[in-house]
């Protein structure tokens, strides 16, 4: 039995978004999958399709070793059960980081379970909803880039402050979980300005 058209067209954009995140987060994703047409997603998936065959992992462009899980669980609320599912996957694969990307959201005891193994294994959660447009494409967020530890450092030391002094971001802000930003990590910010072409300001995720 094939899928109601708005939720193929729903499942192909949020799928579309999570690559171009991934991208944005220095994976390697094919520039085929990224330009894939509403028409090629159900060519490839067909138009009755499970949720789990949308199934990704990628590996970062500058380190292999380095890889992520995206995961499309069915039904509206996941629990602990899928949660620790999932887990027992990432952990078998030796993959430390994974996206989430939910119909409804996780249950408490789901929100608890992503918390507990939080420590070992990162999980990014998302509702289908959230993925429907990319919002760093939105006119009005400008280009965001997350400096790695040693430009950090080196920004740091040339205006001769301390991370605490830089504005801050925080790491439930919309942009910073798209680029799955952690708590100590520095953004670097580049605006369009009337007097120059572009200038650039940091921000710190707290």
């Amino acid at each position: 039995m094939s899928l109601p058209e708005e939720e193929i067209t729903r499942l192909f954009r949020a799928r579309r978004t999570v690559l171009q995140m991934l991208q944005d987060r220095g994976y390697a994703v094919e520039k085929s999958e990224l330009e894939m047409t509403r028409r090629d997603f159900i060519d490839k998936f067909g138009s009755n399709l499970k949720r789990e065959d949308l199934l990704v992992l990628k590996d970062k462009a500058d380190n292999p070793s380095d890889r992520i899980y995206v995961f499309f669980p069915e039904g509206e609320k996941s629990g602990v059960s899928v949660v620790k599912s999932y887990i027992t996957r990432m952990k078998a694969d030796k993959v430390w980081s994974a996206i989430l990307v939910l119909q409804k959201g996780l249950t408490p005891a789901g929100k608890e379970a992503v918390s507990e193994y939080g420590r070992l294994f990162r999980m990014d959660v998302f509702e289908e909803a959230e993925l429907l447009v990319n919002i760093t494409e939105h006119a009005f967020v400008p280009q965001h880039k997350v400096l790695s530890d040693e430009e950090k450092k080196a920004l740091l030391a040339k205006y001769t402050v301390k991370e605490t002094q830089l504005p801050r971001i925080l790491v439930t802000d919309p942009v910073a979980r798209y680029y799955g930003l952690r708590r100590g990590q520095v953004v670097q910010i580049t605006r369009e300005s009337e007097t120059a072409k572009t200038y650039n300001t940091y921000r710190c995720c707290i």
